[in-house]
Protein backbone atom coordinates (compact mmCIF):
# COMPACT_ATOMS: atom_id res chain seq x y z
CA UNK A 1 0.00 0.00 0.00
CA UNK A 2 0.91 3.55 -0.91
CA UNK A 3 0.44 6.52 1.32
CA UNK A 4 -2.10 9.18 -0.49
CA UNK A 5 -0.56 12.95 -0.74
CA UNK A 6 -0.86 14.32 2.72
CA UNK A 7 -2.76 17.63 0.95
CA UNK A 8 -4.92 15.41 -0.36
CA UNK A 9 -5.64 12.95 2.50
CA UNK A 10 -6.07 16.31 4.89
CA UNK A 11 -8.65 17.66 2.70
CA UNK A 12 -10.66 14.54 2.19
CA UNK A 13 -10.52 13.76 6.11
CA UNK A 14 -11.49 17.34 7.03
CA UNK A 15 -14.00 18.58 4.79
CA UNK A 16 -17.60 17.33 5.24
CA UNK A 17 -19.43 18.20 1.45
CA UNK A 18 -17.68 16.37 -1.13
CA UNK A 19 -18.39 16.61 -4.77
CA UNK A 20 -17.29 14.22 -6.74
CA UNK A 21 -16.38 14.36 -10.17
CA UNK A 22 -14.67 12.32 -13.63
CA UNK A 23 -14.32 12.68 -17.14
CA UNK A 24 -17.11 12.83 -19.67
CA UNK A 25 -17.77 8.90 -21.30
CA UNK A 26 -16.56 7.29 -18.22
CA UNK A 27 -14.78 3.83 -18.12
CA UNK A 28 -15.25 1.67 -16.24
CA UNK A 29 -12.14 2.94 -13.78
CA UNK A 30 -13.56 6.27 -13.60
CA UNK A 31 -17.18 5.40 -12.80
CA UNK A 32 -16.39 2.45 -10.52
CA UNK A 33 -14.03 4.45 -8.76
CA UNK A 34 -16.81 7.61 -8.18
CA UNK A 35 -19.24 4.83 -7.04
CA UNK A 36 -17.19 3.01 -5.49
CA UNK A 37 -15.52 6.27 -3.20
CA UNK A 38 -18.90 7.86 -2.68
CA UNK A 39 -20.00 4.94 -0.49
CA UNK A 40 -16.63 5.00 1.19
CA UNK A 41 -17.17 8.76 2.29
CA UNK A 42 -20.68 8.58 3.09
CA UNK A 43 -19.74 5.27 5.64
CA UNK A 44 -17.28 8.24 7.33
CA UNK A 45 -21.03 10.51 7.53
CA UNK A 46 -19.76 12.80 4.71
CA UNK A 47 -22.16 14.54 2.10
CA UNK A 48 -21.75 13.02 -1.30
CA UNK A 49 -22.59 14.60 -4.99
CA UNK A 50 -21.89 12.09 -7.40
CA UNK A 51 -21.87 14.30 -10.41
CA UNK A 52 -21.64 12.70 -14.17
CA UNK A 53 -21.83 15.16 -17.17
CA UNK A 54 -24.51 12.62 -18.85
CA UNK A 55 -26.37 9.83 -17.00
CA UNK A 56 -24.71 6.10 -16.75
CA UNK A 57 -24.42 3.98 -19.80
CA UNK A 58 -26.60 1.14 -19.95
CA UNK A 59 -23.59 -0.97 -19.92
CA UNK A 60 -22.22 -0.10 -16.25
CA UNK A 61 -26.00 0.43 -14.37
CA UNK A 62 -25.39 -2.87 -12.65
CA UNK A 63 -23.17 -1.11 -10.17
CA UNK A 64 -24.60 -0.39 -7.06
CA UNK A 65 -24.90 3.78 -6.62
CA UNK A 66 -24.98 4.33 -10.59
CA UNK A 67 -28.88 5.42 -9.76
CA UNK A 68 -27.51 8.42 -7.15
CA UNK A 69 -25.60 10.23 -9.88
CA UNK A 70 -26.74 13.64 -11.43
CA UNK A 71 -26.08 15.53 -14.24
CA UNK A 72 -27.73 18.96 -13.37
CA UNK A 73 -25.02 21.57 -12.68
CA UNK A 74 -28.01 23.92 -10.80
CA UNK A 75 -27.77 21.29 -7.93
CA UNK A 76 -24.05 20.73 -7.93
CA UNK A 77 -24.26 24.74 -7.22
CA UNK A 78 -26.53 24.41 -4.36
CA UNK A 79 -24.16 21.27 -2.96
CA UNK A 80 -21.37 23.60 -2.88
CA UNK A 81 -23.20 26.22 -0.92
CA UNK A 82 -24.61 23.90 1.37
CA UNK A 83 -20.98 23.06 1.38
CA UNK A 84 -19.50 26.40 2.24
CA UNK A 85 -16.14 26.72 3.75
CA UNK A 86 -16.74 22.99 4.32
CA UNK A 87 -17.14 22.01 0.54
CA UNK A 88 -14.34 19.64 -1.44
CA UNK A 89 -13.97 19.13 -5.05
CA UNK A 90 -12.18 16.07 -5.63
CA UNK A 91 -12.23 15.52 -9.47
CA UNK A 92 -10.81 11.27 -10.01
CA UNK A 93 -9.15 9.28 -12.99
CA UNK A 94 -8.96 12.50 -15.20
CA UNK A 95 -5.62 13.58 -16.33
CA UNK A 96 -6.66 16.80 -18.47
CA UNK A 97 -9.23 19.59 -16.69
CA UNK A 98 -11.11 19.29 -20.20
CA UNK A 99 -11.64 15.98 -19.97
CA UNK A 100 -14.38 17.20 -17.33
CA UNK A 101 -16.17 18.40 -20.13
CA UNK A 102 -18.63 21.33 -21.53
CA UNK A 103 -18.72 22.34 -17.82
CA UNK A 104 -15.07 22.29 -17.27
CA UNK A 105 -14.62 25.92 -16.50
CA UNK A 106 -17.65 25.57 -13.84
CA UNK A 107 -16.11 22.84 -12.16
CA UNK A 108 -12.76 23.32 -11.80
CA UNK A 109 -14.01 27.22 -10.35
CA UNK A 110 -15.28 25.08 -7.27
CA UNK A 111 -12.15 25.16 -4.22
CA UNK A 112 -10.46 23.93 -3.25
CA UNK A 113 -10.21 21.24 -5.80
CA UNK A 114 -7.81 18.06 -5.69
CA UNK A 115 -6.97 15.37 -7.85
CA UNK A 116 -6.52 11.39 -7.59
CA UNK A 117 -5.45 9.94 -11.00
CA UNK A 118 -3.07 7.30 -12.68
CA UNK A 119 -2.49 8.63 -15.78
CA UNK A 120 1.03 9.13 -17.25
CA UNK A 121 0.23 12.38 -18.56
CA UNK A 122 -1.96 14.29 -16.22
CA UNK A 123 -0.75 18.24 -16.74
CA UNK A 124 -1.15 19.29 -12.78
CA UNK A 125 -4.42 21.09 -12.91
CA UNK A 126 -5.47 21.35 -9.13
CA UNK A 127 -5.15 22.56 -5.83
CA UNK A 128 -3.67 19.31 -4.88
CA UNK A 129 -2.94 16.13 -6.98
CA UNK A 130 -2.24 12.49 -5.82
CA UNK A 131 -0.62 11.06 -8.75
CA UNK A 132 0.58 7.77 -9.58
CA UNK A 133 1.24 6.47 -12.91
CA UNK A 134 2.49 3.17 -12.24
CA UNK A 135 -0.80 2.27 -10.38
CA UNK A 136 -3.56 -0.30 -12.23
CA UNK A 137 -5.68 1.99 -11.79
CA UNK A 138 -7.42 4.89 -9.98
CA UNK A 139 -9.64 2.66 -7.83
CA UNK A 140 -6.55 0.76 -6.51
CA UNK A 141 -5.66 4.32 -5.21
CA UNK A 142 -9.44 4.33 -3.76
CA UNK A 143 -8.40 1.51 -1.54
CA UNK A 144 -5.03 3.17 -0.48
CA UNK A 145 -7.17 6.24 0.75
CA UNK A 146 -10.04 4.44 2.12
CA UNK A 147 -7.21 2.44 4.20
CA UNK A 148 -5.51 5.42 5.28
CA UNK A 149 -8.64 7.52 5.77
CA UNK A 150 -9.60 4.18 8.20
CA UNK A 151 -12.80 4.00 6.22
CA UNK A 152 -14.87 0.75 5.97
CA UNK A 153 -15.37 -0.69 2.38
CA UNK A 154 -18.73 -2.15 2.33
CA UNK A 155 -19.92 -4.87 -0.15
CA UNK A 156 -21.31 -2.30 -2.63
CA UNK A 157 -17.74 0.14 -2.63
CA UNK A 158 -16.17 -3.45 -3.09
CA UNK A 159 -17.84 -4.26 -6.20
CA UNK A 160 -17.50 -0.53 -7.77
CA UNK A 161 -13.73 -1.04 -6.97
CA UNK A 162 -13.43 -4.53 -8.05
CA UNK A 163 -15.15 -3.89 -10.93
CA UNK A 164 -13.28 -0.34 -11.74
CA UNK A 165 -9.57 -2.32 -11.61
CA UNK A 166 -10.99 -5.59 -13.65
CA UNK A 167 -11.51 -3.15 -16.78
CA UNK A 168 -8.68 -1.18 -16.05
CA UNK A 169 -6.26 -3.70 -16.25
CA UNK A 170 -7.83 -5.35 -19.32
CA UNK A 171 -8.57 -8.29 -16.39
CA UNK A 172 -5.59 -8.47 -14.79
CA UNK A 173 -3.74 -8.54 -18.40
CA UNK A 174 -1.93 -5.58 -18.74
CA UNK A 175 1.47 -4.52 -17.36
CA UNK A 176 0.47 -2.34 -14.78
CA UNK A 177 -1.17 -4.95 -12.77
CA UNK A 178 1.11 -5.56 -9.59
CA UNK A 179 1.08 -7.85 -6.43
CA UNK A 180 -0.10 -5.12 -4.69
CA UNK A 181 -2.92 -4.89 -7.68
CA UNK A 182 -4.23 -8.24 -6.46
CA UNK A 183 -4.15 -8.59 -2.78
CA UNK A 184 -6.44 -5.49 -3.50
CA UNK A 185 -8.84 -7.69 -5.46
CA UNK A 186 -8.84 -10.42 -2.90
CA UNK A 187 -9.13 -8.18 -0.59
CA UNK A 188 -12.13 -6.60 -2.48
CA UNK A 189 -13.44 -10.66 -3.13
CA UNK A 190 -12.91 -11.34 1.11
CA UNK A 191 -15.54 -8.16 1.19
CA UNK A 192 -18.39 -9.84 -0.76
CA UNK A 193 -17.39 -9.21 -4.14
CA UNK A 194 -18.48 -12.30 -7.08
CA UNK A 195 -15.65 -12.07 -9.64
CA UNK A 196 -17.95 -14.52 -12.07
CA UNK A 197 -20.65 -12.24 -11.43
CA UNK A 198 -18.21 -9.21 -12.18
CA UNK A 199 -17.31 -10.81 -15.07
CA UNK A 200 -20.54 -11.70 -16.82
CA UNK A 201 -22.25 -8.39 -16.04
CA UNK A 202 -19.08 -6.75 -18.05
CA UNK A 203 -18.34 -9.20 -21.07
CA UNK A 204 -21.88 -11.53 -21.00
CA UNK A 205 -24.04 -8.89 -21.39
CA UNK A 206 -24.58 -8.39 -25.36
CA UNK A 207 -27.91 -7.14 -27.13
CA UNK A 208 -28.71 -8.67 -30.60
CA UNK A 209 -27.88 -5.33 -31.76
CA UNK A 210 -24.76 -4.79 -30.15
CA UNK A 211 -23.79 -8.12 -32.03
CA UNK A 212 -24.52 -6.85 -35.10
CA UNK A 213 -22.35 -3.55 -34.50
CA UNK A 214 -19.82 -5.39 -33.88
CA UNK A 215 -19.63 -7.59 -37.24
CA UNK A 216 -20.69 -4.35 -38.93
CA UNK A 217 -17.28 -2.87 -36.93
CA UNK A 218 -14.76 -6.36 -37.68
CA UNK A 219 -15.95 -5.73 -41.37
CA UNK A 220 -13.76 -2.70 -41.40
CA UNK A 221 -10.79 -3.89 -40.31
CA UNK A 222 -7.63 -3.01 -42.02
CA UNK A 223 -3.82 -4.40 -41.17
CA UNK A 224 -0.69 -2.55 -42.33
CA UNK A 225 3.12 -2.74 -41.44
CA UNK A 226 3.00 -6.77 -41.60
CA UNK A 227 -0.07 -6.69 -39.57
CA UNK A 228 1.20 -5.34 -36.83
CA UNK A 229 -1.07 -2.29 -37.31
CA UNK A 230 -4.89 -3.09 -37.15
CA UNK A 231 -7.43 -0.27 -37.94
CA UNK A 232 -11.17 -0.68 -37.36
CA UNK A 233 -14.29 2.08 -37.27
CA UNK A 234 -17.45 2.82 -36.36
CA UNK A 235 -19.69 5.62 -38.09
CA UNK A 236 -23.19 7.20 -36.80
CA UNK A 237 -24.44 5.18 -39.73
CA UNK A 238 -23.62 1.60 -38.46
CA UNK A 239 -25.19 2.49 -34.91
CA UNK A 240 -28.43 3.62 -36.62
CA UNK A 241 -28.57 0.55 -38.59
CA UNK A 242 -28.46 -2.03 -35.34
CA UNK A 243 -30.20 0.66 -32.98
CA UNK A 244 -27.30 1.23 -31.20
CA UNK A 245 -25.16 3.89 -29.19
CA UNK A 246 -21.10 4.49 -28.93
CA UNK A 247 -21.73 2.76 -25.45
CA UNK A 248 -21.99 -0.56 -26.79
CA UNK A 249 -18.44 -0.04 -29.03
CA UNK A 250 -16.81 -0.84 -25.51
CA UNK A 251 -14.58 -3.38 -25.66
CA UNK A 252 -14.25 -3.79 -29.36
CA UNK A 253 -10.76 -2.23 -29.65
CA UNK A 254 -9.79 -5.17 -27.87
CA UNK A 255 -10.78 -7.40 -30.39
CA UNK A 256 -7.92 -6.59 -33.32
CA UNK A 257 -5.52 -6.17 -30.66
CA UNK A 258 -5.48 -10.03 -29.89
CA UNK A 259 -4.27 -10.47 -32.78
CA UNK A 260 -0.94 -12.25 -32.30
CA UNK A 261 1.10 -10.14 -34.79
CA UNK A 262 -0.62 -6.74 -33.63
CA UNK A 263 1.35 -4.36 -31.96
CA UNK A 264 -0.93 -0.93 -31.94
CA UNK A 265 -4.95 -1.03 -32.52
CA UNK A 266 -6.88 1.55 -33.76
CA UNK A 267 -10.35 2.42 -33.09
CA UNK A 268 -11.68 5.60 -34.80
CA UNK A 269 -15.10 6.57 -33.59
CA UNK A 270 -17.74 9.08 -35.71
CA UNK A 271 -18.89 10.68 -33.06
CA UNK A 272 -19.75 13.48 -35.32
CA UNK A 273 -19.28 14.54 -39.02
CA UNK A 274 -16.41 16.32 -38.13
CA UNK A 275 -15.34 14.65 -34.62
CA UNK A 276 -13.55 11.53 -34.13
CA UNK A 277 -12.85 9.95 -31.47
CA UNK A 278 -9.40 7.57 -31.12
CA UNK A 279 -8.77 4.52 -28.77
CA UNK A 280 -5.11 3.07 -29.07
CA UNK A 281 -4.18 -0.16 -28.02
CA UNK A 282 -0.25 -1.68 -27.91
CA UNK A 283 1.35 -4.15 -26.67
CA UNK A 284 5.18 -5.07 -25.81
CA UNK A 285 7.21 -1.82 -25.97
CA UNK A 286 5.14 0.70 -28.26
CA UNK A 287 4.36 3.73 -26.22
CA UNK A 288 0.99 4.85 -27.27
CA UNK A 289 0.41 7.50 -24.95
CA UNK A 290 3.22 9.29 -26.80
CA UNK A 291 0.93 9.80 -30.01
CA UNK A 292 -2.14 10.61 -28.25
CA UNK A 293 -0.22 13.56 -26.80
CA UNK A 294 0.48 15.24 -29.77
CA UNK A 295 -2.91 15.33 -30.44
CA UNK A 296 -3.94 16.76 -27.15
CA UNK A 297 -4.90 13.13 -25.63
CA UNK A 298 -3.29 10.73 -23.00
CA UNK A 299 -3.25 7.93 -21.00
CA UNK A 300 -0.71 5.16 -20.43
CA UNK A 301 1.42 3.19 -22.76
CA UNK A 302 -0.31 0.87 -23.74
CA UNK A 303 -3.59 2.32 -23.68
CA UNK A 304 -4.47 6.03 -24.91
CA UNK A 305 -6.79 8.46 -26.57
CA UNK A 306 -7.84 11.73 -27.79
CA UNK A 307 -10.35 13.35 -30.03
CA UNK A 308 -10.04 15.63 -33.02
CA UNK A 309 -12.20 17.78 -34.43
CA UNK A 310 -12.14 19.33 -37.83
CA UNK A 311 -11.62 15.97 -39.61
CA UNK A 312 -13.25 12.89 -41.35
CA UNK A 313 -12.17 9.43 -40.09
CA UNK A 314 -10.34 8.59 -43.27
CA UNK A 315 -8.43 11.98 -42.49
CA UNK A 316 -7.71 11.28 -39.19
CA UNK A 317 -6.52 7.49 -40.09
CA UNK A 318 -4.06 8.96 -42.66
CA UNK A 319 -2.58 11.34 -40.45
CA UNK A 320 -1.96 8.94 -37.71
CA UNK A 321 -0.67 5.94 -40.04
CA UNK A 322 2.85 7.01 -40.54
CA UNK A 323 3.15 8.07 -36.56
CA UNK A 324 2.11 4.44 -35.93
CA UNK A 325 4.34 3.10 -38.45
CA UNK A 326 7.72 5.07 -37.06
CA UNK A 327 6.17 3.84 -33.32
CA UNK A 328 5.91 -0.21 -34.19
CA UNK A 329 9.22 0.03 -36.49
CA UNK A 330 11.32 1.48 -33.34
Amino acid sequence: MSTPDPVVLEAVRSKAYILLATHFNPDGDALGSLLGLADILEGLGKKVFRYLEEPVSHLYRFLPGCGQTQTDMAKVREFVAQGGANFLALCLDCGDAQRLGKNTAELTGFRPLMVIDHHKGHNGFGDGAWIEPHRSSTAEMIYDLAMALGAGISARAAECLYTAINTDTGSFRYESTSSHTFAVAGDLVGRGVRPEAIASNLYDNYTLGRLRLMQEVLATLEMHERDRIAIIRVSQKMLERTFTTMADTEYFINLPRAVSSVRVAVFLKEIEPDLVSVSLRAKGQCDVALIAARFGGGGHRNASGFRVKGQSVEGVRDTLLPLLRQEVAA
